[in-house]
């Protein structure tokens, strides 16, 4: 038995996790070959690859794809650019927290879905609209985690900087941004598997492309299988991301990312 805490090697995590998907597949396919789900409410396996197939090479899925990841990715670089200074500001001083840190906290809890009427009335149903969602998503989320982030940055770090002449601006700098690059590196990982749920929503409303548009359609004409691709896509693209995202935190931050 392992014990808690223990690491394991890439080797090894690399086949639980392929495990997983294994014995994942297997039993969505023993349920529906056997006859235990029907098949008008959850496609089998093969239904779906074929199905899939067919919106790859008739129906252009594959710029479906492209709109949606531009989506996600717009809407996310842009709350990244204004979220990590201010919430490394807010991390660093503490007054500037207690001014903003009680709407951000109120703000992240409003589901960004909840905005897609108000914005479609501000912004039409066009890229700006869903970019927005994703942007309102993700923004509130990256200022707290980030704030949280350098607030906990060990003080004996900073007294030290101080002792050696620094100044207030050369310890934010030199110090707090440094000593949190890493987490601030992961908390981005992390909010950008948020996004893609965003980015979904604000599809399935006033959008003629993207992957969620291609599932509510499919969803009117009861192609389960088309759906189930759609979701195995954003999977699979999440899962592609998130691997580069951990690959290059530790390529940037070796000594923290194991």
């Amino acid at each position: 038995m392992p014990r808690p805490l223990e690491p394991v090697s890439q080797g090894t995590r690399l086949l639980l996790g392929t495990a997983f998907f294994v014995l994942f597949v297997a039993a969505w396919a023993w349920a529906t070959f056997g006859g235990y789900v029907s098949r008008t409410f959850l496609a089998d396996p093969l239904t779906m690859l074929q199905d899939g197939w067919v919106l790859l090479t008739r129906f252009e899925f594959h710029i479906d794809i492209a709109v949606t990841v531009w989506r996600v990715v717009g809407g996310f670089v842009l709350a990244a650019l204004l979220a990590v200074p201010l919430g490394i500001v807010m991390g660093a001083y503490k007054s500037v927290e207690a001014f903003v840190e009680p709407f951000v906290s109120f703000a992240r809890y409003l589901p960004a879905s909840a905005f897609v009427p108000l914005l479609i009335l501000w912004a039409g149903i066009g890229e700006t609209q869903k970019l927005l969602v994703i942007f309102i998503g993700s923004f509130f989320q990256l200022v707290l985690m980030i704030a949280v982030a350098v607030g906990q940055t060990r003080r004996d770090l900073v007294e030290a900087a101080y002792t050696l002449g620094a100044s207030d601006m050369s310890v934010v700098r030199r110090v707090l941004v440094p000593a949190n690059a890493p987490e601030i590196a992961e908390i981005l990982r992390l909010v950008l598997g948020w996004a893609w749920t965003y980015v979904i929503v604000a599809e399935f409303i006033g959008s003629s492309s993207g992957i969620g548009h291609m599932i509510i359609e499919s969803q009117a004409l009861l192609a389960t299988g088309q759906i189930i691709f759609g979701i195995i896509v954003i999977g699979l693209i999440g899962l592609i991301s998130d691997f580069a995202f951990k690959a290059l935190n530790r390529t940037l931050f070796p000594w923290r990312l194991a």
